[in-house]
């Protein structure tokens, strides 16, 4: 039971991490400057890793906590 709320909650704390990386990339991206040029491109990267790992992680949780 408890593990089951533990999941949830981290699933949707790295899915709103994703999210966050994601509307600041963009922001710094539209911004130009030297402010896009020394962060939108690391902003994206970052991006792909979180999604990368939170891809991984709802699959490990699909696979061992299934109901």
């Amino acid at each position: 039971m408890l593990t089951g709320i533990i999941v949830k909650v981290l699933s949707i704390t790295l899915l709103i991490a994703v999210g966050i990386v994601l509307v600041l990339g963009i922001g710094t991206l539209f911004k130009g400057g030297k402010t896009s040029k020394k962060y939108s491109n690391k902003l994206m990267q970052l991006r792909v890793l979180l999604q990368f790992v939170a891809i991984i992680l709802l699959i490990i949780f699909a696979y061992f906590f299934k109901d």
